[in-house]
């Protein structure tokens, strides 16, 4: 373990869920994340495992992720297991699952007889691709979702040169398991209205998708209006920058070779860079013109190698005393594994935690993902021995009756007032939105910078702004500050994402505006903390990245190449694509996370438990994104790395090149094996003792891969989706396009995870579906806002007449868009 793990005090235990009791019944990633972040949100989870114990057990980070929980034995398989699992059901508010359809319906558990049973419970179902559609019935992996979906194309810069490449972080994973958190406490919050559960769905696809910021307005804009700009690539074929946000976005090694990330993202902080790195009498030369955009590649590249190699002339602890001595220039540093934990903000903010479990012995491990202003909610417990239930889980079995059916969105009635720029907070206030909660959201006079980010007006945004109001007001003003206080008195939430100290500054933190509304559930998401060392800095996707050890998970050999500069141009676009690919970023993954504290938030008000200074970050969300790798202890095993070159984690799973395209196999189950053997029978004969076990395949990985690249070499991806599929094999054909427009442009697909939206830019179009599919409520899909389209409304709706409007408005204190 990591020295500086040490020990904690034990932080007052704060459950907001608490009297929750959740029966889980999930045997894969997505459904530990969800229920990991119930237990530790105070509610009683009870894991029905199968005799011999559930699969998470093997992975790596169980002991963080069963903490808190509760263990049973049921065979379900058996003909006393669906009586057993209903006796369970009868003392239970939510049961979890992440069985696909047709598992399911060989276990007998029917959903909608279940709730006919019990019609109280909520039950969720987290699955790979949804219950419906055209793609229900392929197996459900990670890697085989983001390879059908072309997120493994979109990451193809994780390659130099350029290929579908394996995505370790498990971000489909951790975003459907918190989609399913949205769906169960929205569903419990209206049970208390309507006296009744429904079945909830969470799926990887709409999980993923979730997280791009903005690439589906861009494709939106291509599909229309083919020309109305060119789409350029960021870097060249040959992994050249032609863009000047990587200029600004460096990811460099020090002398020492220790890769940096820096962030000096807008104009005074990009100029501190280069005059730090003496390169500003470079731009009186002619040749520059236009700087920071460039008139060719070569130019580029010629600029982009000056700053590879002054990042080069000084030491880790020499660039350190640069930023301590610089407020405008600072930059991470590339973190993997435990290192993680040892990040100067997160151990300033107790985001970390030591366990003592009885079987591996001291666990230091993320501690809970939200905090109050004591730190984090609670201690967690350790992970369960099987059939470790303890007692207490029963009650007294008195049935609770059901109430009147109701079809109202779940949050109808909830105000959320959002104070905050870009994605990594505002997104989860879009989500809440299609769950019926009316938001507002502030933006300043010349509108959320998120806007303009992309060539086409409004594109960058549009995602973000989906169900929102939005008035434009000056804080800084005295009419502003009143303005927003009079606004904040009749809300139930309060949503800031603002760097520490900024919110003080506005007359908009916990304090004064408790001050207004003293059950205000104030919620903090900054980039780093509210305050500590880093809470002033700003925060970005590609620094969070490698802070957070994203960018290493997914390629842990690309900072390990530093001996010299074509070393290190070679490996720059690979680690610096591997922490924020505009597709795969942290914001979207913290965006998920705040909805979760949001919602936990309110079911703690509602029954009784409140928490009204609620804290996340984006830097503190990651490090649950990767529990699997960040959890340290004694012997634990080693954390999954890619291999083959970076197309997956064995041969068994990863990517293949086809006789015409990709395809990703996925068969890492002992039970998989002969399937395969016998679908490939006619191809390769690999009934070879060496791979006759578990055991003899991990020993002769290579082998057998090699062997299994010959047979797929032979026939194009299709065959081999459509021949594996056929004998229950996980096996897809990669998509090698955007994403966004496969999804857009394939009428199946179209019908299955989006809904028509209406927004001023883009009239009717296409958004992707609420996240959360709920049976019985009714979720909303509305398109976005301009800045400051509802400014008047609003106003007057909260007693401000024409008059005051039109003087605020020539005053500059407001803008009515």
């Amino acid at each position: 373990m990591s020295s500086s793990a040490g020990t904690q005090a034990a932080p007052q235990s704060v459950t907001p869920l608490a009297g929750t009791r959740v029966v889980d019944l999930s045997t894969t990633l997505p459904g530990v994340v969800c229920t990991q972040f119930l237990a530790d949100s105070g509610a009683d989870v009870l894991m029905v495992e199968p005799p011999g114990g559930s699969p998470v057990r093997s992975l790596r980070g169980w002991p963080a992720f069963g903490r808190g929980k509760r263990s049973t034995v049921v065979d379900l398989k058996s003909g006393s297991g669906a009586d057993e699992l209903d006796a369970l059901l009868r003392d239970a508010d939510v049961v979890v699952t992440t069985f696909s359809p047709a598992a399911l319906a060989e276990l007998g558990i029917d959903s909608e007889a279940l709730l006919a049973r019990h019609p109280r419970l909520v039950i969720a179902h987290i699955t790979g691709w949804g219950r419906s559609g055209p793609w229900r019935d392929l197996k459900g992996y990670e890697g085989l979702v983001l390879a059908k979906a072309g997120l493994s194309h979109a990451v193809r810069r994780m390659a130099n040169p350029p290929r579908p490449s394996y995505v370790t972080v498990p971000y489909a994973s951790f975003a459907a398991g918190h989609i399913a958190v949205h769906g169960i406490l929205a569903a419990l919050h209206e049970r208390d209205r309507s006296g009744l559960g429904q079945i909830v769905d969470a799926d990887l696809v709409r999980g993923v998708h979730s997280i791009d910021a903005w690439n589906w307005f861009g494709e939106m804009v291509g599909i229309r209006w083919p020309d109305a700009y060119e789409n350029v690539e960021a870097w060249t074929e040959e992994g050249t920058p032609q863009s000047p946000m990587l200029l600004a976005l460096l990811a460099a090694p020090t002398k020492d070779g220790h890769w940096l990330q820096f962030a000096q993202v807008s104009p005074h902080l990009f100029a501190a860079m280069l005059t730090e790195f003496g390169m500003m009498e470079l731009l009186a030369d002619p040749k520059w013109k236009g700087f920071p955009a460039l008139e060719s590649p070569v130019l580029y590249k010629e600029f982009w190698s000056i700053m590879l190699a002054k990042v080069g002339e000084r030491t880790l602890a020499e660039w350190q005393q640069v930023f301590d001595n610089n407020p405008d220039l600072c930059a991470e540093l590339f973190r993997s594994g435990p290192q993680v934990l040892d990040h100067p903000q997160l151990v300033h903010d107790r985001r970390s935690t030591v366990v003592e479990d009885p079987e591996v012995g001291p666990v230091r491990q993320p501690s809970t993902l939200i905090h109050t202003a004591d730190g984090p909610l609670r201690q967690p417990s350790p992970a369960p021995r099987l059939g470790e239930a303890g007692a207490g889980w029963r009650s007294e079995g008195v049935a609770m009756a059901g109430g009147d059916a109701s079809s109202q969105p779940p949050l109808a009635g909830i105000t959320i007032v959002e104070f905050g720029e870009m994605f990594a907070a505002p997104y989860a206030t879009s989500v809440l939105a299609d769950l019926g909660a009316r938001v507002i959201k502030f933006e300043n006079v010349n509108g959320d910078n998120i806007r303009n980010l992309l060539q086409f007006p409004e594109a960058a945004g549009a995602k973000v702004m989906q169900g929102k109001e939005s008035i434009q007001v000056d804080l800084h003003t005295d009419e502003g500050k009143a303005v927003a206080h009079r606004i904040v008195a009749s809300a139930d939430v309060v949503l800031q994402s603002m760097r520490a100290g900024a919110a003080e500054r506005l007359g908009i933190d916990a304090a004064t505006l408790r001050a207004v509304k003293p059950d205000l559930i104030y919620v903090s998401a900054p980039g780093y903390g509210v305050d500590g060392p880093y809470g002033a800095r700003p925060s970005y996707a590609p620094s969070i990245g490698a802070a957070g050890g994203v960018a290493l998970t997914n390629t842990p050999d690309a900072a390990c190449a530093t001996s010299c500069l074509d070393e290190v141009m070679h490996q720059a676009p690979r680690v610096t694509s591997a922490g924020t690919a505009p597709e795969l970023q942290s914001d979207g993954l913290a965006a998920l996370a705040v909805a979760s504290a949001i919602l936990t938030a309110l079911i703690g008000r509602d029954r009784g438990n409140p928490v009204n200074d609620v804290r996340t970050s984006m830097l503190g969300t990651v490090t649950h994104v990767l529990t699997d790798w960040l959890v340290d202890y004694p012997d634990a095993p080693t954390a999954p790395a890619p291999v083959h070159d970076g197309n997956g984690l064995s041969a068994l799973y990863r990517i293949y090149a086809a006789g015409d395209g990709h395809i990703f196999l996925a068969a890492p189950q002992p039970k998989e094996w002969q399937p395969l053997v016998d679908a490939l029978r006619d191809f390769a004969d690999l009934a070879d003792d060496r791979f006759a076990t578990p055991e003899g395949r991990a020993a002769n990985d290579d082998e057998l891969a090699r062997r299994l690249e010959a047979v797929f070499g032979k026939e194009p991806a299709a065959f081999w989706e459509k021949r594996l599929s056929a004998a229950g094999i996980g096996c897809v054909e990669l998509y090698e396009g955007a994403p966004a427009r496969l999804i857009q442009t394939d009428p199946a697909l179209a019908a299955e995870y989006t809904v028509p939206a209406v927004s001023p830019v883009f009239d009717e179009h296409l958004r992707f579906s609420p996240l959360a599919g709920l049976s019985r409520s009714a979720t909303r899909a509305p398109g976005g806002c301009l800045a400051g389209q509802h400014t008047a409304a609003v106003l007057r709706e909260f007693g401000y007449d024409d008059a005051t409007i039109a003087k605020w408005q020539d005053a500059g204190v407001i803008n009515c868009g």
